[in-house]
């Protein structure tokens, strides 16, 4: 699925022929949702993996969802996203900030202990039987975590595969990363609003980690230097430590 890209992808489809079953669409003037329901629409098979543009596969990636998938067979997927030795040193300082546990908590995929995971879109797996109850995904800010939610509501389960990640090459500089972490943030108010009681403490752990350092400020110029050492350690304590492992 392709829509109104600079660099189309059609020759790229054409160079396969014969060698794999790919099919290439091209709908200009339409919305992610609208393409993503319309490529599954379209689209053989029992499950759907969705990938964004800016993430590069491993060599395994295939055969790791299809050994989880063997082993624990769900409805609805996702895996981390990692960054690669080769990216420059922007794209892995937004890859820590996005996926550490000390400044998202893990929800992206870091944790371990992830009792209930949502998938994101730029690594997430769906079945037919997810994509035809649900409807797919919702034209909305936040439509995958949202499609996640629904899922669940559904009463079918999602998973987390650690094995299957991908390498998530963002194309970014200070300034798109400030406009998509703003829009993360609109989407979870959209998503609360949407899905009541899906807004958790973890989710507020960014917030927490970009005001720390300005407290620090604060607490430095008015504050004797043992409760600066105090506010330190309970800033670490809370960043590093109060997570909620039910998400």
């Amino acid at each position: 699925m392709e829509d109104d890209s600079p660099l189309k992808s059609d020759q790229v489809a054409k160079d396969y022929t014969g060698k794999l079953d790919v099919r290439y669409f091209f709908i200009p003037g339409t919305d992610r949702s609208y393409r993503r329901n319309y490529g599954m629409q379209e689209a053989k098979g029992d499950y759907f993996i969705l990938f964004d543009s800016d993430c590069v596969i491993p060599a395994g990636y295939l055969q790791a969802v299809s050994l989880a998938l063997n082993e624990t067979p769900v409805d609805c997927f996702g895996g981390p996203d990692n960054a690669d030795e080769s990216f420059s040193d922007m794209q892995k300082a937004v890859n820590y900030s996005m996926t550490s546990f000390f400044t998202t908590g893990g929800i992206r995929g870091g944790s371990k202990q992830m009792e209930k995971f949502n998938p994101r879109s730029f690594n997430m797996g769906i079945s037919r039987k997810a994509f035809e109850l649900t409807g797919g995904f919702r034209s909305m800010i936040g439509e995958d975590i949202d499609f996640s939610l629904r899922v669940r509501d559904a009463g079918l389960e999602t998973k987390l595969f650690r094995e299957a990640f991908v390498y998530h090459k963002r194309r970014v500089n200070i300034s798109k990363f400030y406009r998509q972490t703003n829009t993360f943030g609109k989407a979870r108010i959209v998503l609360t609003k949407a899905h009541p009681g899906s807004l958790k403490i973890v989710h507020l752990l960014p917030l927490g980690f970009c005001l720390g350092p300005f407290f620090a400020i604060i607490v430095c110029h008015f504050m004797e230097p043992s409760l600066v050492a105090m506010y330190s350690f309970l800033y670490t304590v809370v960043i590093s430590g109060f997570v909620v492992r039910k998400r």
